[in-house]
């Protein structure tokens, strides 16, 4: 059973001139319950030894659980912000991209909390985060 209020398509989900572009993340993929996105390892979200940033990681697990979290109230209404967002970084990553996927551990009237696995390309867990979301009324 699906979790979303709205259509959550990735054809429509579009953010413009924001971190995520600045970022080169891309929404790649959704499904009943979870989000997926990628982000590539480079000049963009490396630290100065070569290795993606751990900021990086957090900026597209919160990218991730927020789009997820806006797309299960109804945003004429309400809207979500992150309160908490905490990360374990597992393995480094130095180029190619890696992939999130996101999925909400609680959906509630006033929070939400989601976790994201992030991975590289052999499928190998770089960074595990998770995200508390504060439901707010737009009134």
């Amino acid at each position: 059973m699906s979790i979303w209020f709205k259509n959550n398509s990735v054809e429509n989900i579009k953010i413009k001139d924001t971190l995520i572009e600045s970022l080169g993340i891309e929404i790649t993929e959704t499904g009943d319950n979870y989000i997926v996105g990628t982000m590539p390892v480079d000049n963009r979200t490396k630290q100065p030894f070569g290795i993606l940033h751990g900021g990086a990681s957090v900026a597209l697990s919160e990218t991730l659980a927020s789009i997820g979290g806006n797309l299960t109230v109804d945003y004429e209404k309400n809207h979500v912000v992150g309160v908490e967002i905490n990360a374990n970084h597992v393995k480094t990553a130095k180029d190619g991209h890696v992939t999130g996927k996101c999925k909400p551990i609680k959906i509630g009237r006033s929070t939400q909390i989601w976790q994201t696995e992030i991975t590289n390309e052999k499928n190998e867990l770089i960074c595990i985060s998770r995200i508390t979301l504060m439901v707010l009324s737009k009134n």
